[in-house]
């Protein structure tokens, strides 16, 4: 509890960090849950509790690692690390998955196929059920949670979206919540089968299959993950914004070698070449009257012609400087994801 308190205070505090409170509601309903999943293996030696109780360590070993990504990610960039620590997020949230995977699914196979094979009497007292009601009513809680976030995030967007797009650490706690629902719904069959039947391998295969379905879910989370880790692309429907942008200003003749990054839940990198439109900064030097004026000073002066055409080597590199600077603001005030921008001239 002493865990819980602390988390309490750090999310009263005002840390606004994404996926912090479906994050926090799934470890506080997770640590209740494993205790009294452990009391009901305890009484009746039952293996798909057994998985269960299992499961719900692996889970509150999830959530606190996800919890120490979600912290590390917000420190603020340094010289060493110029685009901050956000793959900290992705890396802690690769761990914990590794972790369901080898410890929640390897341990309650283990487990499972442990029972089948064994002679050992299950002994089914009814508060059994009472537990496993209890915990699928609290994971259904976190779960909804969890949904209400990612969709709270981009509510105009459909689930397909928010779930390739949204926060992976919010994405692994409602994965986990989905997985701890059905394992409840399959431990129950299983162990109500036993207590009908008297055959304990229905209770057997249940846990077998509770850990094969955390199995696949770890999977499924170590590659959204892997996929942020090598920086995957932001969304394509932005970069087509971001290249609109672009194009659109008048000096930009042509978008090249246009690449992005996603460095953490909602801060975008992007990197491109740019072709100038050399008359389109002429005709602003024109409208600006520069050139008359200039034409005016130095007429029939070969010196001062020469002095001209160095500060219009000067001028220019400086104008389209400005010129960068200016899409570069626009992009940031129409898409706010996007914090850093390196526009390179071709």
């Amino acid at each position: 509890m002493t865990v819980s308190f602390y988390l309490l205070n750090y999310s009263m505090s005002g840390a606004k960090t994404s996926g912090f409170v479906p994050v926090f509601a799934a470890l506080v309903g997770n640590m209740s849950i494993a205790v009294m999943k452990w009391l009901g293996f305890f009484a009746s030696g039952s293996g798909s509790m057994f998985s269960e109780a299992v499961h719900s360590v692996a889970d509150v070993i999830n959530q606190l690692l996800l919890m120490v990504g979600i912290r590390r990610s917000k420190r603020p960039s340094s010289e060493e690390y110029p685009y901050g620590y956000g793959n900290e997020r992705f890396f802690w949230a690769t761990i914990s998955a590794c972790s369901i995977f080898f410890v929640g699914a390897g341990v309650t196979v283990y487990r499972g196929v442990q029972t089948l094979f064994s002679t050992e009497t299950v002994h089914i007292d009814p508060v059994i059920f009472i537990i496993l009601a209890v915990s699928f009513v609290t994971e259904a809680g976190t779960f909804l949670l969890a949904l209400k976030e990612l969709r709270k995030a981009d509510p105009k967007k459909d689930l397909a979206y928010v779930l390739e797009n949204g926060d992976p650490t919010t994405i692994a706690v409602l994965y986990e919540d989905g997985v701890a629902l059905l394992g409840v719904a399959v431990a129950f069959v299983g162990i109500f089968l036993t207590y009908v039947t008297g055959k304990t391998y229905w209770d057997a295969v249940g846990s077998i299959v509770i850990g094969v379905l955390l199995g696949i879910m770890a999977v499924i989370l170590i590659n959204k993950n892997r996929l942020f880790l090598l920086r995957k692309s932001i969304p394509e429907e932005i970069a087509e914004k971001v290249i609109g942008i672009l194009e659109s200003d008048p000096a930009i003749e042509k978008v090249i070698d246009f690449k992005t990054g996603i460095l953490d839940v909602g801060v975008y990198h992007i990197k491109c070449e740019v072709e100038f439109n050399g008359s389109a900064l002429m005709r602003l030097m024109y409208r600006t009257r520069v050139l008359q004026s200039e034409y005016v000073g130095i007429k029939d002066d070969y010196d001062e012609f020469l002095r001209f055409c160095v500060n219009y080597a000067d001028r220019m590199p400086r104008m389209i400087g400005n010129r960068i600077d200016d899409v570069e603001r626009r992009i940031m005030e129409e898409i706010p994801e996007v914090r850093h921008i390196d526009i390179e001239v071709n």
